[in-house]
């Protein structure tokens, strides 16, 4: 008798048991599948499709509001910005990239051509051109009836008029050199001839008298002495203040029919940009122009620019997230999700928990199961 309960009561167990385990392990399975409605006789079997796959829609939009409002904030993000150990990562991340530049050896003109620009030479020679020409015609046309004192900063008016004297201590300067060389002893015995050959009879007569080579030797030391003189100077000095004074006076529009200025400087920037030797510049290896400046770029610019990125990253991060909307974009995502993907993820996160309600529903089915057999022997 005993054996008989005590066996019955071991199957009542098992059966319980199996019960409980195979109930949950299908109400698990339920959740997935089956992936697609199923019909019978043109009715849709219940509980087709699975829970998951019933409520994809649905679960998109609920990851998409937990991901923007708990995962993803904008606070969060922001607190991961500012901690220290995040900049100093970020820093050593950009001295990583920035020695790989400054020790490249790929040329401006092949970094240029990767992006699928022809003849990168020519193509900033024309644009430099283009760029100053245009710059140059337009301060041009805005200045060409102003008077050359209101174009010039007055800064730069000054430093001319300081630099006047020198100037003309600079040409006296070269004349008596000039005058005091055997080349300028020729030149001025060139010209006492030219110019006692205009004086007719009385320019020869001179020229019997002293002769043309006692008459240079007299006059160039009179040249040189006069040149020498503190009066000469002065005299320059004021002759060269007119001048200026009366080109200050003068519109652009005055210089340019005068002396051309406006097409000369036209034509000087084109040879400026020429000297440049742009084509030699882009055949230079990149570290050739960043190398020498590698560690300020490090230890100064690097930080300073990490700073002012994360700094407006911050202030910019609240519009970015409402740009990207985030909550949109992970709906998408779980939306175009395969169902055996969904479960597939699901299971790789929660398959321990599974198989323990699993298994605890198979140990409430032995422990009920053993419950009824006690009350079954109690019963009889």
């Amino acid at each position: 008798m005993i054996m008989e309960q005590l066996i019955t009561t071991l199957i009542m167990i098992t059966v319980g048991a199996a019960i409980g385990g195979v109930t949950n392990s299908l109400a698990i399975k339920m959740l997935f599948r089956p992936y697609k409605a199923m019909y019978f006789l043109g009715k849709r079997v219940p509980f087709t499709p699975g829970l998951i796959p019933k409520r994809r829609e649905e679960l998109a939009n609920q990851l998409g509001k937990m991901v923007v409002e708990h995962l993803l904030t904008a606070e969060g993000i922001k607190r991961k910005f500012l901690q220290a150990q995040f900049q100093d990562q970020m820093i050593a991340w950009g001295e990583t990239q920035v020695r790989k530049v400054t020790g490249s050896q790929k040329t401006l003109e092949q970094l240029l051509a990767s992006f699928d620009l022809d003849n990168p030479s020519k193509m900033v020679n024309d644009y430099l051109k283009r760029f100053l020409q245009g710059k140059y015609g337009e301060i041009v046309s805005g200045h060409k009836n102003k008077p050359l004192q209101e174009i010039i900063p007055k800064n730069m008016l000054d430093d001319v008029y300081v630099a006047i004297p020198k100037i003309g201590q600079f040409i006296i300067d070269k004349g008596i050199i000039y005058f005091e060389s055997n080349e300028g002893k020729q030149k001025l015995g060139k010209m006492i001839e030219d110019f006692l050959a205009t004086r007719g009879m009385l320019g020869n007569m001179i020229g019997m008298f002293l002769g043309n080579e006692s008459l240079v030797d007299k006059v160039q030391p009179e040249v040189v002495k006069f040149l020498k003189n503190k009066e000469t100077h002065h005299l320059i000095t004021t002759l060269i203040g007119r001048e200026w004074n009366q080109i200050q006076d003068m519109t652009l529009k005055d210089l340019d029919q005068k002396w051309g200025v406006i097409e000369k400087g036209s034509a000087l920037l084109d040879i400026i940009v020429e000297k440049l030797n742009v084509e030699e510049s882009l055949a230079k290896p990149i570290s050739t122009y960043l190398k020498p400046n590698e560690e300020k770029m490090i230890s100064v610019w690097l930080p300073k620019v990490v700073d002012i990125s994360i700094n407006f990253l911050i202030s910019h991060l609240d519009g970015m997230l409402k740009q990207l909307k985030l909550e949109e974009v992970v709906r998408e995502q779980v939306e175009t999700f395969a169902v055996e993907r969904l479960e597939d993820l699901i299971l790789s996160i929660s398959r321990s928990e599974f198989k323990m309600i699993t298994y605890l529903g198979a140990l409430l089915g032995g422990v009920i199961g053993g419950l009824q057999a006690i009350i079954v022997f109690f019963i009889q």
